[in-house]
């Protein structure tokens, strides 16, 4: 990622935990729940924006679940949760826990200088 770019895309972690009504669906409710209930109204609601999921239930009692979010900017980012807030996802699936926003390597683009990074070889 360069740092001569002018505005970075923002990278939210999302904590969330399961909320009964979520945990009592089946695995095939749930997917279909996510897949007509959630993700349209993301797609009709900005573009721009990624997601990846990890479970942590295994590990933790108070988040069981941390979604990143990548939108290209920060306008995409607010219309991702504008529109996740008029979904089941927000208060009736998931407890919202926690929102981490960030930009990627911050300190680089504000003193101009390369990330420093580690690297396992």
């Amino acid at each position: 990622m360069s740092t001569d770019q002018t505005e970075p895309p923002v990278t939210a972690f999302m904590l969330v935990k399961t909320t009964p009504e979520w945990l009592a669906l089946t695995v095939e409710e749930r997917v279909h729940a996510f897949t007509t209930q959630v993700l349209p109204a993301i797609e009709a609601k900005t573009t721009g924006v990624r997601s990846r999921f990890y479970d942590t239930e295994f590990y933790s009692v108070r988040v069981t679940d941390v979604w990143v979010w990548e939108a290209d900017d920060h306008n995409a980012y607010q219309l991702l949760i504008d529109a996740l807030r008029e979904t089941p996802f927000w208060d009736r699936y998931f407890e919202i826990v926690d929102l981490l926003v960030g930009t990627e390597n911050g300190y680089a683009r504000t003193y101009g200088l390369e990330p420093v990074t580690t690297i396992s070889t």
